[in-house]
């Protein structure tokens, strides 16, 4: 199965077209903000017949005529340009392919991409349960999560198998779920690395629970064990994996056995989140969307686009960068000259760059499964500082530091040396927003569709009064799509020190409500990119691999209906 699925020559390739392709649409698509669709006057940067083909459409058309793939009876209702027809189908082409329907339900294939259910098969009898996990696997674990450490164990268990491994390290823990299934579920040696304390000790008390609940069915079946293999409990390590440090500090990380210094609790409003959140990983910062450039601009993207974008993204809540502390028995500790399979499941931003570069540097690791989320969020040369990363707790010794001229992407040689290989923020943003879900909301002709119009439009008042304050973070508002304009205005103004009751000229907000389906059909157009950029920054791990001498393979593991974030690059080093 770990094979490359296609040669060096095609990857390379593949990457030379990706980037000519997204560079002549940077500044018309990519880089836009859809908050600014009336000041910036978007809809006119659009060639004048595309315009002309795609302003009447209904929401299904756009779904089947722009976003999804896979629709095979495409009836236009005008005649398309064929710079048009070439660029859907160009995107379409060069983006991995994200279906992963083999347990869906509803007659055997298709999500919302071919009108089946969006739900898969394991969760058809009860959407809140999988029937393929165990009981003791689903508490406190929500049904994506349920659907995501199911699929990915088996995984990392084959890879275990493959390279003779016992031994798993799972960076970026959060509660210790897919943690919980490999060590107790798999039989796997588990230690497993998180930055923040507190979701450390969550996992800590989910692992008594668990074995709680073993012990009280073990006693009911006289004795019999549940589980397969071993069930000691896994081996959980606070700390924060360093994207500058060495790989020799990272297996320090995992060794060591105290805690040099206290970290600071998180606040109470901080725990109620964690509590609700099973998607929380190793470097969890504020998700923001604007350019590091205006501060005041931080989160307006962010807070309007969260309907569309990826689930597996972090959520808001700030985490301490945390010295090493261990809560484990001692028998199940690492030591530093054992081998391991390394794993991270939507690992956010640099991680998971990190963990790659640590698989290829380091003799002991000898595997990896990684699933990365959170583009935004990686490092680049031109902006090395992006919103949310968290800087070092402790400088770095002269050992302990990589090369400081690493960045999250790119990672290979051929792809820094490609012209228009650079990826903005935005377009990085953009990367995490769930296709598959915009084309069922529009497939169903959702109201949720009519909040990028009034973001949009409001930006347009907020502008007019306060020019200088561009893409101000409003934070969401409640139901949005369920108010008049007016009661949207109202609540929005307010939140950025503007007069509420404020006048709005009806004539003006009449005329800008009419162009919704504009709005609709812009964003939709810079969606259809969002799998292209998320091709090239895989690629380009992918090839940075190959460039050390390792074959790597690109998995459609999850639903993407269900995960959009759904690909897991899987490696492994060959046998000496």
């Amino acid at each position: 199965m770990f094979t490359a699925g296609v040669s060096a020559e095609e990857q390379k390739e593949l990457a030379t077209r990706l980037c000519g392709f997204l560079s002549r649409y940077t500044h018309r698509l990519t880089d836009s903000y859809i908050i600014e669709f009336f000041t910036e006057d978007l809809w006119h940067t659009l060639p004048s017949r595309w315009q002309q083909a795609l302003q009447d459409l209904s929401y299904p058309q756009i779904a089947d005529l722009l976003l999804d793939a896979t629709h095979g009876d495409r009836r236009y209702p005008t005649m398309w340009p064929l710079s048009l027809l070439a660029f859907r189908a160009t995107a379409h082409a060069l983006a991995f392919p994200r279906d992963c329907r083999q347990e869906r339900g509803g007659g055997g294939g298709g999500g919302s991409g071919s009108g089946g259910s969006p739900v898969p098969q394991e969760f058809q009898e009860n959407q809140s349960q999988s029937s393929l996990l165990g009981h003791i696997f689903r508490k406190h674990v929500k049904p994506k999560k349920q659907h995501e450490i199911r699929r990915l164990g088996a995984l990392v268990k084959q890879l275990c198998d493959q390279t003779d491994c016992s031994r798993v390290v799972d960076v970026g823990s959060g509660q210790g779920h897919l943690t919980r299934f490999l060590s107790f579920g798999l039989g796997l040696s588990v230690t497993a690395m998180e930055a923040d304390h507190t979701l450390v000790a969550m996992a800590s008390r989910f692992d008594g629970q668990l074995l709680w609940a073993l012990e009280k069915e073990k006693q009911k079946k006289n004795g019999a064990s549940l589980l397969p293999g071993s069930q000691s409990s896994p081996r959980h390590v606070s700390a924060w994996v360093n994207p500058k440090a060495s790989w020799e500090a990272f297996i320090k990380q995992l060794t060591t056995p105290d805690c040099s210094s206290e970290v600071p609790p998180l606040s109470g409003s901080s725990k109620k989140n964690l509590r609700g959140s099973g998607r929380h990983r190793g470097r969890s910062h504020d998700v923001q969307a604007s350019p590091p450039h205006s501060s005041k601009d931080s989160d307006a993207t962010s807070k309007v686009e969260s309907e569309e974008r990826s689930s597996t993204c972090c959520p808001s809540i700030p985490v301490q960068p945390v010295c090493e502390q261990v809560i484990c028995p001692d028998d199940t500790a690492l030591q530093a000259n054992q081998d391991f399979v390394l794993t991270g499941l939507h690992a956010c931003g640099d991680l998971s760059a990190t963990l790659l570069r640590h698989f290829v540097s380091c003799p002991h690791v000898r595997g990896i499964t990684s699933v990365a989320c959170c583009y935004m969020k990686i490092t680049t040369r031109e902006n090395p500082t992006p919103p949310g990363l968290v800087e070092s707790p402790a400088p770095l010794t002269l050992c302990q530091e990589s090369d400081p001229s690493e960045f999250g992407y790119p990672m290979s040689s051929w792809v820094r040396g490609l012209s228009g290989h650079q990826l903005s923020y935005k377009a990085r943003e953009g990367a995490c927003h769930a296709v598959e879900d915009y084309v069922r909301r529009l497939r169903e002709e959702s109201e949720l569709l009519r909040t990028h119009c009034y973001r949009a439009m409001l930006e347009t008042f907020i502008r007019d009064t306060r020019p200088e304050l561009r893409r101000a973070g409003i934070q969401t508002i409640k139901k949005a799509h369920m108010l008049p304009f007016t009661e949207y205005a109202r609540l929005g103004l307010a939140r950025v020190g503007l007069p509420p009751d404020m006048d709005l000229d009806p004539e003006r907000v009449e005329t800008m409500l009419k162009q919704q389906v504009r709005v609709v059909v812009y964003f939709s157009l810079t969606l259809l990119l969002a799998p292209v950029v998320e091709t090239l920054v895989l690629l380009d791990r992918i090839i940075y691999l190959q460039e050390n001498g390792l074959d790597s393979r690109l998995v459609a593991l999850f639903d993407p209906d269900f995960s959009p974030r759904n690909f897991v690059l899987v490696a492994l080093k060959p046998r000496e």
